[in-house]
């Protein structure tokens, strides 16, 4: 499988399919649904390829998805390449522990939760989600992989480790610690 860029004309093939919804869901914002790349089968199946040959061997062992569109891209992904989910959600709908991140969203502000104990130490966890806009979600998922243990840890890095963000929107993967592909 490529880790290189992938080929521009699998993407535009890809970009061809999604929606651009102008002043949703505020004025002034571009919203760019997939779900027109979702209902063909074909395009469905391309893109999760795609994505897993961006993603696979780069270390991860864990993918995390954003809610709700992210879901939909990481189940498929993890199941793709054999590697463990966990869910991103918004606040107040995990039934146990969580823990919670804020960010700026390009019209407001939100905050993430996952299960304290979703992530096992040492981790290295792959992000997923259907579009970066200003990368402020994917910061807040980096930093709920990346906090700390609990009292007594060993791993020095925290919790676990941040391995990249891969999106549909940009059908690419993104480095730690950037918002721009590879």
């Amino acid at each position: 499988m490529s880790r290189g860029a992938p080929d521009p004309a699998r993407v535009q093939a890809l970009k061809a399919r999604i929606r651009d919804v102008p002043d949703f869901p505020k004025p002034g914002v571009l919203f760019r649904d997939i779900t027109t790349l979702l209902k063909d089968a074909a395009a469905f199946r391309e893109m999760v390829e795609l994505l897993a040959e961006m993603c696979d061997g780069h270390g991860a062992d864990t993918i995390l998805a954003v809610e709700s569109r992210g879901f939909i891209l990481g189940g498929a992904l993890a199941a793709r390449l054999g590697k463990g989910f966990v869910p991103v959600r918004k606040p107040g709908k995990l039934p146990s522990t969580a823990l919670r991140a804020s960010y700026s969203l390009e019209y407001g502000i939100d905050s993430l939760e996952i299960h304290a104990d979703a992530i096992a130490p040492g981790a290295r966890a792959l992000i997923v989600d259907d579009v970066i806009a200003t990368g402020g979600t994917a910061r807040a998922v980096a930093e709920l992989v990346e906090k700390p243990q609990v009292p007594g840890s060993r791993s020095p890095r925290g919790r676990a480790m941040s391995r990249g963000v891969a999106t549909a929107i940009r059908a690419g993967f993104v480095r730690r610690g950037t918002a721009e592909p590879a």
